[in-house]
């Protein structure tokens, strides 16, 4: 161990004199050291790109995330990893949250970059590609990789940042190694991840061009091919299916089925370890003392609501609606979803409800009836206060300010309104019909304002109004002579849940209940003596945080990968308590017999029922010659199958069976096939006709559309290969 520890350390000292040496390289190159003004700029460009640069050597038996080709991965190292990439991200994105989806991603990215440093870049080495310091340099500052370009690019603009750009606005080479020959400390770190990641990219794009140029595909592939597409059989069968024979018929020995278990053990191999539990959920339901509480709050803002100014109704609605909704919408008879026909009749200023509607009591008030034409035709001229990149491009004030100014000069006629749409609108889809968006009505999808302006408004008349995008002077060019009613109508939300006194008592009973029945078997007993509903959760893997039946179950996983089977437990979720059971654990690797025994039993019978089947082909109809006469003696029917091509997997009617497809097709036209032991069944099959070759005059495009596939799988192909031929043991639920 110490032995390999001093390897270690000196293959990382290596390492590190490797860096050093490219970056003062890259220093040399560049000439005078030359100070540059905005080091505090570079500073917050480079802090993204932060690595931890801890070592991925290390860690304990007890503590760590999982192991590649015998190499542990420290858990402590791996978090350390996940946090600065998860800082890295808050601070991109203005301290937002990082949900679920993008931790799973890092944590995904980031073993998928210990794999190819342990896995891909050994091989690297082995078949001697190389990235020297000279092409480095040329890749980082010279001419720099696209990855540099990116990393200097602001993401709120999508240009270069202006300390490194030129005037027109691409990247300036001298700016640019003037930052690198003057970053120290943390921003030199960067530079050096950069420079990895360069580095990185040259080593892949070698090894697939490697790869890529061996590949190539020879006109007998390319014709053999096409044939394999195109060229059609015509065939007779028989088989005796293994289901048409009990099992009970079979006798299948202990030892029968260590031995099908033993030489058909790579069908048995797990990929990935995977967990089943069995759970019983205790939900958490609104009891009718909590119904009659909310029942009697909704009545009390109904109350209120009645007295508000509609001035006065949204700061109410924000207090007392559920998550602070404000909801506000135009109905009409149509689409009317107070369940009072009256509301047609009444008064502005009505309030209606509560209403139980299953999730939620629901109180509406009707604030206002309009009157609105079925249809309008309007135009209109955006004053907006974004521009594309979503940066400030007029105040609100300034906006309004111009807007009133336009529609002043448009009042006066002192300009035409089909000028300014072209030369001062920022709504650059309306621009080429003069800003005019057609007749629409009440259903089409603009917002509010937009619309009531035209359906509410008369034909002929200038306002301005404003929306999310800014203030638009909206001119109504015509309105239908048919008209409705319109019911502006407010809501608001109580939701009908269980009270925390409700929630404690059924935690109270789940957890009675886990407690009591904390083994296996005391839980299965449990189940059925309360009569309860157990459900399955199977295939489990870890990392995923998704259970059949269960949102929210990343606990549940987590668990399940670290207890033992029979383990009993109780989680706690959003609106249930539930007791889980660990009922199955499947490790990566060999599984066991026991696990699997029921798989092997079957298809050891099925084994056994082949040769019997075999047999008794052999016996009754060994010597026979055409497929009529042995279908005859077996008592068998003879089927057909037209139109199969090789590329085919099913049998017209067997179903899906590449064994008798393969068989096929290897056998000549007039030929009798062997007897074969296929998926379903012993069988012998006869082939017809065979459709003569189609030939094509020149396979020079099959030739390159297969050599294209092949170049496009080379990337995933070998590394899904050197994966395969890896012990790789990856523990997600240790890291989140």
């Amino acid at each position: 161990m110490n032995k390999q520890k001093n390897v270690q350390q000196q293959v990382d000292t290596e390492r590190k004199k490797e860096q050093v040496s490219v970056l003062e390289k890259i220093r040399r190159r560049t000439g005078l050291l030359v100070s540059i003004v905005g080091v505090a700029l570079l500073i917050f460009i480079l802090e993204s790109l932060l690595g931890s640069g801890a070592s991925i050597f290390g860690g304990s038996d007890l503590n760590y995330a999982g192991s590649i080709n015998g190499k542990k991965i420290d858990r402590n190292e791996f978090l350390m990893k996940f946090e600065n990439q998860l800082n890295n991200y808050r601070q991109r994105n203005q301290g937002r949250d990082v949900d679920e989806s993008t931790k799973t991603q890092v944590i995904e990215g980031i073993w998928q970059q210990y794999i190819i440093d342990l896995v891909m870049k050994p091989q690297f080495n082995k078949i001697g590609i190389a990235v020297g310091d000279d092409e480095l340099y040329e890749s980082v500052v010279v001419n720099p990789a696209q990855s540099i370009i990116q990393n200097l690019t602001d993401p709120n603009t999508g240009k270069i940042n202006e300390q490194f750009s030129r005037p027109d606005g691409s990247l300036d080479p001298l700016k640019w190694r003037q930052a690198v020959q003057n970053v120290t400390g943390e921003n030199e770190m960067a530079v050096r991840s950069m420079e990895e990641q360069v580095k990185d990219s040259r080593y892949f794009e070698k090894f697939r061009a490697l790869i890529t140029k061996g590949l190539y595909v020879t006109k007998a592939e390319a014709k053999q091919n096409y044939q394999n597409q195109n060229q059609k059989r015509e065939l007779s069968y028989i088989i005796k299916r293994f289901d048409s024979v009990s099992d009970t018929v079979v006798k299948v020995t202990d030892s029968d089925i260590q031995k099908y278990y033993k030489e058909h053990s790579y069908q048995y191999m797990n990929s990935e370890a995977t967990r089943s539990a069995e759970y019983v959920v205790f939900n958490v339901l609104p009891s009718k003392e909590d119904l009659a509480e909310i029942e009697n709050d909704a009545q009390r803002v109904a109350s209120e609501f009645k007295g508000l100014s509609v001035r006065d109704d949204s700061s109410f609605m924000a207090q007392e609606s559920e998550n602070g909704s404000i909801m506000i919408q135009n109905f009409t008879k149509k689409s009317m979803i107070i369940r009072d026909s009256s509301v047609f009749t009444s008064a502005a200023g009505t309030v209606f409800g509560p209403y139980n509607e299953g999730a939620y009591f629901k109180i509406y008030k009707l604030q206002g009836i309009n009157s609105m034409a079925d249809s309008a035709r309007i135009r209109h001229i955006l004053v907006g206060i974004n521009d594309a990149q979503q940066k400030p491009k007029r105040s609100l004030e300034q906006a309004k300010n111009e807007a009133d100014s336009i529609l002043v000069l448009l009042k006066a006629k002192k300009v035409s309104f089909d000028s300014l749409v072209v030369n001062y609108s920022d709504d650059g889809g309306s621009k080429t019909n003069g800003g005019d968006y057609g007749w629409f009505d009440e259903n089409e999808g603009f917002v509010e304002q937009f619309k009531n302006a035209g359906l509410m408004g008369s034909k002929g008349n200038i306002s301005v109004v404003e929306t999310q995008f800014g203030y638009h002077i909206i001119e109504v060019l015509d309105v239908s002579k048919t008209r409705h009613n319109s019911y502006r109508v407010a809501q608001i939300f109580k939701l009908i849940g269980p009270s925390d006194e409700t929630n404690q008592r059924v935690f109270a009973t789940a957890n009675q209940f886990a407690g009591e029945n904390n083994t296996a078997e005391l839980f299965d007993k449990a189940v059925v003596a309360q009569k309860l509903i157990p459900r399955m959760a199977n295939n489990i893997k870890e990392g995923n945080y998704q259970v059949s039946g269960l949102d929210g179950a990343k606990e549940l996983v987590k668990w399940a990968f670290n207890a033992n089977k029979g383990d009993v437990t109780i989680f706690t979720m959003t609106d249930k308590h539930v007791v889980a059971k660990l009922s199955g654990i499947k490790n990566q690797g060999l599984l066991p017999l026991e696990e699997v025994k029921d798989d092997v039993t079957m298809k050891a019978t099925q084994a056994k029922k082949a040769e019997m089947f075999t047999e008794e082909f052999k016996n009754k109809a060994g010597n026979d010659k055409s497929i009529e006469a042995i279908a005859g003696k077996l008592g068998l029917e003879v089927r057909k199958s037209s139109d199969l091509i090789a590329q085919q997997n099913t049998i017209e009617g067997v179903g899906p069976d590449n064994i008798m497809v393969g068989t096929a097709i290897g056998t000549k036209a007039g030929a009798l096939s062997k007897i074969t032991t296929g998926i379903n069944g012993v069988f012998v099959l006869a082939v017809n006709s065979v459709e003569k070759n189609i030939e094509m005059k020149d396979y020079t495009n099959q030739m390159k559309d297969m050599e294209r596939e092949l170049n496009g799988r080379a990337d995933s192909d070998s590394f899904y290969a050197l994966k395969e031929m890896s012990d790789i043991e990856f523990h997600k639920s240790r890291i989140d």
